[in-house]
């Protein structure tokens, strides 16, 4: 029975050290809305993401509280009034980068292709992003646009001139090996 036991382990451990996993070392994800009265900034790097080189899966998943703004009161309407927060604790992303060539040298040109839930709605969405292999780590970065109306977050008629219906998100994951 011992035999079988070590066995069972040694194969675990070689598919661990031979994994193709990968999980977010550093993270870096804000957004940008240009408006006409004012322009507005945030960014968070409390994100975790997982990846899979072998199969292109991904995931990621963001704390809604940790976006950090120039003024506590545009942080404290973000939470309370516009992504509730409290009742959506997180946005996530799942699914796949199509594209990507483990071996192949410099920057790649990729595209994301999933599910992004923001404020309880689940959109597909394909976006397009760069990863760059840097020793036993990976690069992924993304520039997108995405329209706060699609996930449900309404913006008073008062503060309109304030917000922009589209905000740009930008994605910049550094994954480390599992």
């Amino acid at each position: 029975m011992k035999q079988y036991f070590l066995i069972a382990f040694i194969l675990g451990v070689c598919t661990v050290g031979y994994s193709q996993k990968y999980a977010s070392e550093k993270s870096f994800v804000s957004f940008y809305s240009h408006a006409l009265i004012e322009d507005i900034t945030a960014q968070n790097t409390k994100s975790n993401a997982i990846f899979n080189s072998e199969t292109g899966d991904i995931a990621f998943s963001i704390p809604m509280k940790e976006f950090k703004f120039a003024k506590s009161l545009m942080q404290q309407h973000f939470n309370e009034k516009y992504v509730e927060s409290e009742t959506y604790p997180k946005s996530t992303f799942q699914g796949k980068i199509e594209g990507f060539k483990k071996d192949a040298a410099g920057a790649q040109q990729v595209t994301a292709k999933g599910k992004l839930t923001i404020h309880g709605v689940t959109k597909d969405i394909d976006v397009p992003g760069t990863i760059e292999v840097q020793g036993k780590k990976i690069q992924m970065k993304s520039k997108f646009k995405v329209k706060v109306a699609d996930y449900n977050i309404t913006i008073p008629q008062v503060v309109f001139q304030n917000i922009a219906e589209e905000v740009e998100v930008n994605v910049d994951f550094t994954f480390k090996p599992m």
